[in-house]
């Protein structure tokens, strides 16, 4: 299978705008993430997919690939799909621009299910919530699965119910916003109408699941950090400065 990561990346974010381009220990966020999902060996390219020229501009001048798309796109799956067009590949993984943590090692866990089952078109990954704050914070969508590990249901509000399980032990999950499609499937998903509970939740994977389609998650030990406030970006800085990776591609 040839596999081609798409990064979706825009600089009017509601909730910090013109984040693709801050500054990370000397390069912009969008140059980190795309420099360490490069580093996979199981992807065989690496395409930054915005409406900005500034961002076109910036990955180009780094030596990465960009291509430019619609400004009219309000989920960056649809983005990712139009990138995906003219690509040549069997797989397409969409990696948000804001995870400037990504870790080249989790890709290969996250095409495993497609590479052992052909009927199965889309994975996902997620990692375990580890603090009440995560658990609530509205920033972060957490999971259910299916005993098969099939979504079930994606919120921003804490799910399950804490206070309804009792003594019941349960494991909670986040999405991660890296998710492999076969390519045919995510250009059949760009055709779908938007959901009711896509629209509600802000989640583009519910558009998947209420259309009746399987989305497998699959867990991952690693946790990154979504970068979707300043304070997120403070943190991101922080464990950064002691991350080994970033000696391979700085």
């Amino acid at each position: 299978m040839k596999v081609v990561a798409v990064i979706p990346a825009r600089m009017a974010s509601t909730r910090f705008p013109g984040k693709p381009l801050v500054d990370i220990l000397g390069l912009p966020m969008i140059e980190h993430v795309r420099r360490r999902v490069a580093l996979s060996p199981v992807i065989q390219e690496v395409v930054v997919a915005t409406c900005d020229r500034e961002i076109f501009q910036v990955v180009a001048a780094n030596g990465g690939q960009a291509v430019m798309t619609a400004p009219t796109h309000e989920r960056c799956t649809d983005r990712v799909a139009e990138a995906a067009v003219s690509l040549d590949a069997d797989i397409i993984i969409n990696v948000q621009g804001d995870e400037p943590l990504v870790q080249p090692s989790m890709f290969e866990p996250l095409l495993a299910p497609l590479r052992g089952d052909a009927k199965l078109l889309c994975t996902n990954l997620m990692s375990e919530i580890l603090s009440d704050d995560e658990f609530t914070n509205a920033n972060v969508v957490k999971t259910v699965c299916d005993l098969e590990g099939n979504a079930l249901y994606f919120s921003r509000e804490p799910i399950p119910s804490v206070r309804k399980a009792g003594s019941l032990v349960f494991q909670k999950y986040k999405q991660l916003g890296i998710i492999a499609f076969r390519k045919e499937f995510l250009q059949r998903f760009a055709t779908l109408p938007p959901t009711p509970l896509e629209q509600v939740e802000s989640v583009d994977m519910l558009r998947a699941v209420e259309h009746g389609y399987k989305v497998r998650m699959v867990a991952t030990q690693f946790q990154v950090i979504g970068v979707d406030t300043p304070a997120d970006l403070e943190r991101a800085r922080a464990f950064m400065k002691n991350d080994e990776l970033l000696r391979r591609y700085q």
